[in-house]
């Protein structure tokens, strides 16, 4: 029993300094990782800055053209409800006299 009480420590402390020195090495590698990630995320964030650009433009033609085709739309549908409801009152008109 003595043997167990003297031997038991031992190990325990044994395994808390094999555990120490893995979690120690692995916070290292775990920091080294973050700081290549870090690098990939920035290089991205620039290629996506280079392309900001390109899409404001994209952006910027669409808005236009939407613009267009709805003053289109808006001037067809005006002038066919002006034929519409001209017709109308002619016909009112026509039936009331």
């Amino acid at each position: 029993m003595s043997f167990w009480l003297d031997f038991l420590p031992i190990i325990i402390y044994f395994l808390l300094i094999i555990f120490l020195i893995v979690g120690i090495i692995l916070g290292i590698k775990f920091i080294i990782t973050l700081d290549k990630l870090d690098k990939v995320v920035d290089d991205v964030n620039e290629k996506v800055q280079t392309l900001n650009g390109f899409f404001h433009i994209i952006d910027y033609t669409t808005d236009k053209i939407a613009l267009a085709t709805d003053k289109v739309v808006e001037g067809v549908s005006s002038l066919f409800s002006r034929l519409l409801f001209s017709k109308k009152k002619k016909i009112k008109k026509e039936s009331d006299d």
